[in-house]
């Protein structure tokens, strides 16, 4: 008698178990939807992009509507001195624009016309790498300060977001 008592009292708890959990669940499960919602809304009401800046990530252009535009030779910029550093220093760096070829733009500024605008895009470049120290380069600060800001001045100068990405290699500093 005892062990068929003690059976019923495990398979109560249980059930008790199992509806607490599913109440539990539901409730967290609404918080969850509930929390999102605020994000998604602050987020918009701030206007921050989740993705890389400009309106097109570029995961979401496929290879065969991607075109990549290559400046020759490698630029060479003269950096912001540092507080109390009074030598020179240069970042040296190949640079490339990737073009969706289907973006309503391209028809615009992209294929060859893209040479017609090089010297724009140099100065762009020059201007907003120059303003920056060695320090701010360094460890990694150019790929995650520098390099966004120069896709989105880049897509400032062209009004479009037409060039969704920006490739910099081979950077060395002087």
């Amino acid at each position: 008698m005892k062990k068929n008592l003690l059976s019923v009292l495990i398979l109560a708890l249980l059930a008790v178990n199992i509806v607490l959990t599913t109440i539990m669940m539901i409730s967290i499960t609404n918080t969850n939807a509930a929390t999102a919602k605020l994000v998604d809304s602050v987020l918009a009401v701030m206007n921050i992009e989740l993705y890389s800046p400009g309106g097109t990530s570029a995961a979401d252009v496929a290879l065969e509507d991607s075109e990549t535009f290559d400046f020759e030779g490698s630029m060479t910029i003269p950096l912001k001195a540092s507080d109390g550093d009074d030598k020179q220093h240069y970042i040296l760096f190949d640079l490339s624009l990737f073009i969706n070829t289907k973006h309503e733009d391209y028809k615009t500024y992209g294929g060859e016309k893209m040479k017609e605008y090089e010297s724009r895009i140099k100065a762009e470049v020059n201007d907003l790498v120059s303003s920056y120290t060695l320090e701010e380069c360094e460890n990694g600060g150019f790929e995650t300060n520098v390099r966004p800001e120069l896709l989105r001045k880049i897509q400032q100068l062209f009004q479009s977001d037409f060039i969704y990405k920006i490739g910099v290699n081979e950077i060395k500093f002087g």
